[in-house]
């Protein structure tokens, strides 16, 4: 079965010196994981931190940031250690996926 990892973070959240997003999305490639997205926000907000927005002049907010990682459920639960050491702050959500459509780009 396929699964997709979703994990809800700021875009200032750190892993060994660069942006936490950056090193999720490195790690899931180098773990050979099907698939692996981050995506900006336009607005959001968690239990503790007040709405955030884009804002034309307003170019330090930290925004969230979603990483969302696609694969069988055997790669996703041996990835999950992982997730959980790296985030500190945030939030992990994990569902059910059926994939309509793969077709990954061959190496030849």
């Amino acid at each position: 079965m396929w699964q997709q990892l979703n994990i809800y973070i700021g875009e200032s959240d750190r892993w060994d010196n660069e942006p936490l997003y950056i090193a999720l999305i490195e790690l899931a490639r180098q773990h050979g994981l099907a698939q692996g997205t981050a995506m900006r926000a336009m607005a959001g907000y968690s239990k503790h931190i007040t709405i955030q927005t884009t804002h034309f002049l307003d170019l330090s907010t930290n925004l969230p940031v979603v990483v969302s990682i696609i694969d069988r459920e055997e790669a996703i639960s041996q990835f999950m250690p992982l997730v959980r050491e790296m985030v500190k702050n945030g939030l992990i959500t994990l569902q059910p996926l059926k994939i309509v459509h793969y077709a990954p780009i061959s190496s030849d």
